[in-house]
């Protein structure tokens, strides 16, 4: 079944998704890799303010490449989620973190907090970045512009195609091999 599905994310978005479904996402979401995320959880542990509210927002785990003439981004596919297991259950409990998108499974420690606190993980698919691109529609710089392509970018995203690997529920495609 295939869900349309209008971010940001609340609790109960969340409680109505289910491993296997097949979604689509419009709105906001934003880019980070592990190093925008090992800056995030530094500031939290600082008690800094963070430069972007993630309360009930979408983490996408990607560094797009730049934008060809007439596209606001580039190649735009999912990195590697294992990498940001260390960060992730500290977003999710601390600023009420409720999605995150990328490939691969996830640590026992971040299904726990995705459990607890009603969180929700996508996959998208590996080795299709120009096409998850064409549904993104606009992408900004955000923040830790340093970071180049590892930078936090805002994304308005229309129709963006992802799978409940893991719900909040316990539901896990990746124990279902």
């Amino acid at each position: 079944m295939e869900i349309k599905l209008q971010l940001p994310l609340t609790a109960e978005k969340v409680a109505q998704l289910h491993a296997g479904d097949t979604v689509k996402l419009s709105g906001i979401i934003y880019t980070a890799r592990d190093a925008a995320h090992k800056r995030l959880v530094a500031m939290l542990e600082a008690g800094e303010d963070l430069p972007l509210d993630l309360q009930d927002q979408t983490i996408y785990f990607a560094g797009p490449c730049p934008a060809p003439p007439g596209r606001p981004i580039g190649s735009a596919g999912p990195t590697t989620s294992g990498r940001m297991d260390a960060y992730s259950p500290i977003l999710i409990k601390q600023c009420n973190l409720r999605g995150m998108i990328g490939k691969g499974e996830r640590s026992q420690q971040v299904i726990e907090a995705m459990q607890t606190y009603k969180a929700v993980y996508f996959a998208a698919t590996g080795g299709a970045g120009a096409l998850i691109a064409k549904s993104i529609k606009a992408a900004e710089v955000i923040a830790f512009p340093d970071l180049g392509p590892e930078a936090i970018r805002k994304l308005t995203v229309e129709d963006f195609p992802v799978i409940v690997a893991i719900d909040a529920h316990g539901g896990n495609l990746y124990d279902q091999r």
